[in-house]
């Protein structure tokens, strides 16, 4: 078979392309020309990039990209096209998840490492099929297990029917989509009922105990009064040891090979699914030593004295979080923080948040909009709304001058967070610290 995909270079767009390779079927897509970081795994793939305009071949099946709307030429052109099959990215994965035992992890933040523990998880028990919003997917003929990103962007997730569910947090988010907290959260309701046996819900957090889910579920977290709970014996820069319980029964000793109080929330859910499916400790604990991280997740590089985090965090919370993360793994040395936004509606909703989370660090520097889906109409606002309320903030380039500048701080800790491609900056400023 044929695949198309329109905006291939996104991150589940990419990672779905190269599954569909995986199991024989020939892939080819369009984007922009502008280089993105999933490039790499497409190149390896041997999948053909064509820039916008060019059209698929009659009778190909299309998956077209939710960032590309029903009004985009491409779009319009492929829709009059009678040979074609056409599917949305979630409309094709919710058909594709059907066929194998699935997990799906939602979630306001979290899901791309929880997806990502998930994965190396089922793995130790049965081929696992996986697509994870960092841009990463794998998929084989004997695959038993699927684990997915389930995104509630525009309600997208009501399209999966997994077997199993995992919610991580409701946080309002989307702003430019969701009327209210009231109408976010309904979405994770509705999406509940999808699911055919478990899901997996943070208790620690009073918003997901609020929601009125009808199929079974159980609570995780580190309070005694959750299903499946940690109690937690040391946490270390490096590492983190708990006793698990379920049903209020020590199972052991659980040996995490990371820290951060979230890493433990998200290997708590991963677990609360491995107890589901029968797994022994001893796979559990294989399951979270594989974990590896995900791309552009808290990903650190130290050289020299210099240290550069390049994480996706593009939400207050996972902005606050992050810059904990880093406080606690780096005490003692000085934290910039960078910060790319991603839509202009989030910053206009969150700003106050975002600054109160900023601030954190010692020093913050504020990057400008940029992407194709920043700009919405009725928000006139720019980077300098949110530097208003960020006391001492800088704004910078994304261009060599703007390194130059970061550049000059010299060894600190340098956390790069956006959801876009900050990552290019990123290198400028190695590149600077190396000359």
């Amino acid at each position: 078979m044929k695949f198309f995909f329109v905006g291939i270079k996104g991150a589940g767009m990419a990672a779905l392309a190269c599954m569909m390779k995986e199991i024989g079927h020939e892939v080819e897509g369009s984007d922009l020309e502008k280089h993105f970081f999933t490039e790499e795994q497409l190149h390896d793939s041997k999948i053909k990039m064509h820039p916008f305009g060019v059209l698929p071949s009659p009778g190909s099946t299309v998956i077209i990209g939710n960032a590309f709307k029903d009004d985009f030429e491409d779009v319009i052109k492929i829709r009059q096209d009678q040979s074609l099959i056409i599917y949305r990215y979630h409309q094709f994965l919710g058909t594709l998840v059907k066929q194998y035992h699935s997990v799906a992890v939602s979630g306001s933040h979290g899901k791309t490492t929880t997806t990502s523990m998930m994965a190396a998880m089922l793995k130790q028990k049965e081929p696992t099929a996986y697509l994870i919003g960092d841009g990463h997917g794998h998929l084989a003929q004997d695959s038993y297990y699927f684990a997915l990103e389930a995104d509630e962007y525009r309600r997208f997730f009501i399209d999966y029917f997994p077997e199993y569910a995992i919610i991580t947090n409701v946080d309002l988010d989307h702003v430019d989509f969701y009327k209210d907290e009231e109408d976010y959260r309904q979405a994770f309701i509705d999406f509940s009922h999808n699911v055919s046996k478990c899901i997996l819900m943070f208790g620690d957090d009073p918003l997901v105990r609020s929601l009125k889910v009808e199929t079974k579920h159980l609570y995780y977290g580190i309070s005694a009064d959750n299903d499946v709970y940690a109690e937690i014996l040391d946490e270390q820069p490096s590492y983190t040891r708990f006793n698990l319980y379920y049903l209020k029964q020590n199972l052991g000793e659980i040996r995490l090979p990371f820290s951060g109080r979230h890493l433990v929330w998200n290997a708590l859910a991963t677990i609360g699914i491995a107890l589901q499916e029968n797994f022994t400790l001893a796979q559990i604990q294989a399951g979270l030593d594989a974990f590896k991280g995900a791309a552009r997740r808290f990903v650190v590089e130290e050289a020299k004295g210099y240290v550069y985090i390049d994480d996706y965090a593009h939400h207050p919370t996972e902005v606050s979080v992050t810059i904990d993360a880093a406080r606690l793994r780096y005490p003692n040395k000085k934290l910039i923080a960078i910060f790319k936004p991603h839509r202009v509606s989030r910053v206009y909703h969150f700003a106050d948040a975002f600054a109160q989370a900023l601030l954190k660090a010692d020093k913050v520097y504020l990057c400008e909009f940029n992407a194709i889906d920043d700009k919405e109409v009725g928000i006139d606002i720019n980077i300098h709304y949110l530097q208003e309320r960020c006391a001492g903030s800088i704004i910078i380039d994304e261009n060599e001058q703007g390194a130059k500048e970061l550049a000059q701080n010299q060894e600190a800790v340098y956390l790069f967070m956006s959801s876009k491609d900050i990552y290019v900056l990123a290198n400028l400023v190695k590149r600077y610290h190396k000359s």
